[in-house]
C-alpha cells in the first residue's frame, strides 16, 4: 500500500462482488474510505464490513436510490472525492427475442444508471470543484459484440458517448470523467455460469493466454481516480489482454 487514496471517500456501486468488489477493495487498499452500493444487501454488506465501509442499497436505475447512495457517503465519511459506477446486467437474448420491457431494463440499469450516478455526485463535486468519476465501460459494444448481446452492447456504447459529453461539461469544475472498457474477466459469477471449454476458448482468443481479474479492472481504476491521472478526462482505457488486436483467430507466433 502506498496510500495513494489518503483522505478521499469513494462511492462504488456494484461493489458486493466481482470487479465493483475488486475495485472497492483496491481503493482501500491505497487508503480510501469506501462506500458500496450494491442490490445484493447481503454480499454487499459482508464487503463494506471487510473493507471498513459502509453499506447501501441502491438500485442504480432509480434517482432515489442514487441520490441515497451519494448522502450515505456525505453523512457517513462526510464527503465524496471519487465515484465508480460499475453495477450492470446482461442477460443473453438475441435481436428478435428481446421484450421492449427487457430492453428497457438493461438501458435502465447500465445505461441510465451511469447518468443517475453522475448526477447525483455532480452537487457535491461541483461545489468543491473536484472530483473523479469512473464507469465501467466494455470491449463489448464499443469494439467487438457477440449474439445475444444487442441490448448490452448498445448501452456499453452509450456510455463512452456519455463519458465525453461528461467529461466536457464538468471539465470546469475540476472533475474528470473517464472509463474502463473490460475484456473478459474471470470472476466468480464467471466460473459459476460458464463452462471450464467456454473459459479455455476465451483464454485462446487473448494473446496474453488469460482471461483477466477483477484486479486488472481494479489497478485501472485505481490510477484514473489518483492525482497521477489529473489531466485525463473524457476517454476510456481497454484492459483485455489484447483481445481486441487480432484481425483473425490464426495470430500466435511461436517463440524461435
Amino acid at each position: 500500500m502506498t496510500g495513494r487514496l489518503d483522505g478521499k471517500v469513494a462511492l462504488v456501486i456494484g461493489a458486493a462482488r466481482g470487479i465493483g468488489e475488486g475495485i472497492a477493495r483496491r481503493f482501500h487498499e491505497e487508503g480510501a474510505r469506501v462506500v458500496i452500493a450494491d442490490t445484493e444487501v447481503a454480499a454487499g454488506q459482508e464487503t463494506a464490513a471487510r473493507l471498513e465501509g459502509l453499506f447501501v442499497e441502491t438500485d442504480i436505475s432509480r434517482m432515489a436510490h442514487a441520490e441515497r447512495a451519494v448522502e450515505t457517503a456525505l453523512e457517513g465519511f462526510g464527503g465524496l472525492h471519487i465515484l465508480v459506477q460499475n453495477a450492470g446486467i446482461y442477460p443473453w437474448t438475441l435481436i428478435e427475442n428481446i421484450s421492449p420491457e427487457e430492453w428497457d431494463k438493461v438501458l435502465a440499469v447500465n445505461l441510465k444508471g451511469t447518468f443517475l450516478a453522475a448526477r447525483a455526485a455532480l452537487p457535491h463535486m461541483k461545489a468543491q470543484r473536484s472530483g473523479r468519476m469512473v464507469f465501467t465501460s466494455s470491449i463489448t459494444g464499443p469494439r467487438v459484440t457477440s449474439p445475444g448481446h444487442g441490448h448490452y452492447s448498445a448501452s456499453k456504447a452509450g456510455i463512452n458517448g456519455f463519458i465525453k459529453a461528461a467529461a466536457l461539461e464538468f471539465s470546469g469544475y475540476g472533475i474528470t470523467v473517464n472509463g474502463i472498457e473490460p475484456g473478459n474477466i474471470l470472476t466468480d459469477g464467471m466460473k459459476m455460469h460458464r463452462s471450464e471449454a467456454f473459459i479455455r476458448s476465451m483464454e485462446e482468443a487473448i494473446p496474453l493466454g488469460r482471461l483477466g481479474t477483477p484486479r486488472d479492472i481494479a489497478n485501472c481504476a485505481l490510477f484514473l481516480a489518483s492525482e497521477e491521472a489529473s489531466y485525463i478526462t473524457g476517454t476510456t482505457i481497454v484492459v483485455d489482454g489484447g483481445q481486441t488486436l487480432p484481425e483473425g483467430a490464426d495470430f500466435r507466433i511461436t517463440p524461435g
